[in-house]
């Protein structure tokens, strides 16, 4: 089929929550994509984070292989091997003492929800229900993690939503500080905000809401499933501000492009859900841990967190330098491969589309800003074509 061809019978059959391009990609490698017409793109979004560790890495598409070859699902009534193993080496790699498995990042978000107002009941006070998270958060589409995330255009249609979060800003200690009262139990952020722009904290900010956690008895749950497998160029973004949360959720590039979400606890907080109090159907299938084990043992193996890091300071360094040269490009922000690019002028959705029709793929999430979040295989060729081309289409639609 062509792109025209399968767009057409998507139009037709599939419930229209996305606007995408006329375009359907068919195959992937590393971090080059093919369309079905046979085009070639260099890939800066990595399906929005997820693709870690680039398009059919012949190691993932094996061990998904083999192990579909073997069993895919049984359920969680019995134990699972992959699933046991991948939390023991979640909890080598973070914080972490014990995982709940799930499919996705607004499934381990609400894990975490739910995990965070047991311990409340068992350990503060019954009033004790309130989640106070970050205005221009996002946490997922369920109405639940809708509502914990801070931006009202994802909730204005399905009201009403569920009770019990309250908004303050982001990256704000005294508002933070002044919103705390004897009805919260918790405290969601993200380590960088991902949706809301790429923003990221001042130093001080992260370690200010750990201290206040700890003064008043309540937990800190940190959303990393943008920010967590490599991605800011450390294994999670809370390595970057020198404390742990009690909870963090991860899904995106914990697959390596295949349905996974964790949610990981320590301490007290891990053992708090008993039989019965949460489930997930697929969630720590044989394949999609089998799929998460192999992911994580392909990034330590080939240096990945590493290569994130370099690539990520050779994108900010190049960027910052063109920002010297060019009015239309503002500055940089972000860390590792989660980049920012904010641009002078409300061009970005112009930009991304010329540079698509040029073969790399980007992504706005807003008039005047690209998110660049491409596999963390991403060479330094690779990044000086993409740099390039950007700044080639400034040039001219700026």
């Amino acid at each position: 089929m062509t792109n025209h061809e399968i767009a057409e019978l998507a139009r037709q059959y599939v419930m229209p929550t996305y606007a995408p391009r006329e375009i359907a990609f068919v195959r992937g490698e590393g971090a080059r994509l093919f369309d079905a017409d046979g085009n070639e793109y260099l890939d800066f979004v990595a399906g929005i984070a997820v693709c870690g560790v680039g398009h059919a890495h012949p190691r993932l598409a094996r061990a998904i292989c083999e192990q579909a070859g073997q069993i895919m699902h049984t359920s969680n009534l019995y134990f699972v091997e992959p699933q046991a193993r991948l939390a023991e080496k979640l909890a080598q790699i973070s914080f972490g003492e014990r995982s709940f498995f799930c499919n996705s990042g607004a499934e381990a978000n609400e894990a975490a929800i739910k995990l965070a107002r047991k311990w409340a009941l068992q350990h503060l006070t019954p009033k004790q229900r309130t989640i106070i998270t970050a205005e221009k958060s996002f946490h997922g589409r369920t109405l639940t993690t809708v509502t914990a995330t801070g931006q009202e255009k994802y909730q204005k249609a399905f009201l009403p939503l569920p009770e019990g979060f309250r908004y303050v800003e982001f990256d704000n200690i005294e508002a933070l500080e002044a919103a705390v009262d004897d009805t919260v139990c918790a405290i969601m952020l993200e380590p960088i905000q991902g949706e809301g722009g790429i923003n990221v904290p001042g130093e001080r900010y992260l370690a200010g809401v750990r201290r206040l956690c700890d003064e008043r008895g309540l937990l800190l749950i940190f959303d990393e499933v943008q920010t967590g497998i490599g991605r800011t160029g450390k294994w999670f973004g809370y390595e970057h501000f020198g404390i742990e949360p009690d909870i963090m959720t991860l899904a995106k590039s914990l697959g390596g492009g295949f349905p996974i979400g964790a949610c990981v606890a320590k301490g007290d907080v891990a053992t708090t859900f008993a039989p019965g109090d949460h489930a997930s159907t697929f969630g720590g299938n044989h394949l999609a841990c089998a799929a998460g084990l192999e992911t994580l043992a392909i990034i330590e193996d080939e240096g990945l967190v590493a290569n994130a890091a370099a690539m990520g300071a050779l994108l900010t360094e190049r960027f910052s330098a063109l920002a010297g040269e060019m009015a239309a490009i503002d500055h940089i922000r972000g860390k590792g491969l989660l980049l920012g690019l904010q641009l002078a002028a409300p061009v970005a959705r112009e930009l991304a589309v010329e540079c698509f029709t040029r073969g790399l793929v980007l992504n706005a999430i807003g008039a005047d800003l690209l998110r660049l979040a491409p596999p963390l295989t991403i060479s330094e060729d690779e990044c000086e074509q993409a740099i390039g081309m950007i700044a080639q289409v400034l040039a001219e639609v700026a």
